[in-house]
């Protein structure tokens, strides 16, 4: 426990100097940034369905389809970006239906659109974010995260789905929710524009989704029958479960932006 506690810690340690490097940076080195953690995440998705050197040409052309999507022009509509995927995947399954090798080929296609979609396709809100709103996301995403593993570990309790998640406890869920009001209230004071209570809603409202994603993520690799994602975080696993979250509460930031303006 204490081994796992301390790579934890570690890991956090050295990637967040370099996440605020990024940030702060803006393009082109944040918009790399961005690319690396969708191609490597991608892999991660890819691989749950098809492990080790399975389907390697599907793998290739996801990824270099999820840095194509990532770097496209901001001007471009996202039903755009979205079509485009889906005739990729569409002419992907033209090409393998007739071959023997491939008798899946429609399920790849749609492994392959699903992996596209979850990763790149919402990574890429970052790009049309500014440094306070990533700043915000980022720090209240962690913070449910945060919150959720230590007041679980260290207060326990019932729990909440386990057959998703075995591990996660009411306690934990409130403890997560509760540092998540406070961290995205203090940030909103500070650099928002926006009313206490508005950041306070949002910050409730970003962990929810936080804590769906983290489900959603948990219940695919139970049905994958595999526990993380990947092993390039000591501590945290694979990129997919450090970022599971993320890829919940940015969409549903970057919708409720567009209406309520938090940041002038």
């Amino acid at each position: 426990m204490k081994s796992a506690h301390l790579k934890r810690v570690l890991t956090s340690l050295l990637l967040l100097p370099l996440l605020g490097w990024a940030i702060f940076s803006g393009d082109p080195v944040l918009s790399l940034a961005v690319a690396a953690v969708a191609a490597l995440g991608l892999l991660e998705v890819y691989a749950m369905f098809w492990p080790q050197r399975e389907k390697i040409a599907w793998k290739a052309a996801g990824t270099l389809l999820a840095l194509g999507i990532v770097w496209a022009p901001l001007a471009w509509a996202g039903s755009a970006l979205v079509c485009l995927a889906m005739l990729a995947a569409a002419l992907a399954f033209l090409a393998c239906h007739d071959a023997e090798k491939f008798p899946d080929a429609l399920r790849d296609s749609q492994v392959m659109l699903f992996g596209l979609l979850y990763l790149p396709f919402i990574l890429r809100l970052f790009r049309t974010m500014s440094a306070p709103e990533i700043g915000l996301v980022l720090l209240t995403t962690f913070a449910a995260d945060t919150g959720a593993y230590y007041a679980g570990s260290f207060v326990g309790g019932p729990k909440i789905w386990p057959s998703v998640s075995p591990k996660k406890t009411w306690a934990g869920s409130l403890g997560g929710l509760a540092l998540s009001i406070v961290v995205c209230t203090a940030f909103g004071l500070a650099f928002g524009s926006a009313r206490w209570s508005d950041f306070a809603l949002l910050g409730a409202g970003l962990n929810i989704a936080a804590q769906t994603g983290d489900f959603f993520e948990s219940a695919l690799k139970r049905r994958r029958g595999i526990k993380d994602s990947g092993w390039v975080l000591p501590g945290h696993g694979g990129i997919l479960d450090r970022i599971d979250s993320l890829l919940f509460t940015l969409p549903l930031y970057c919708g409720l932006a567009a209406v309520f303006p938090f940041f002038a």
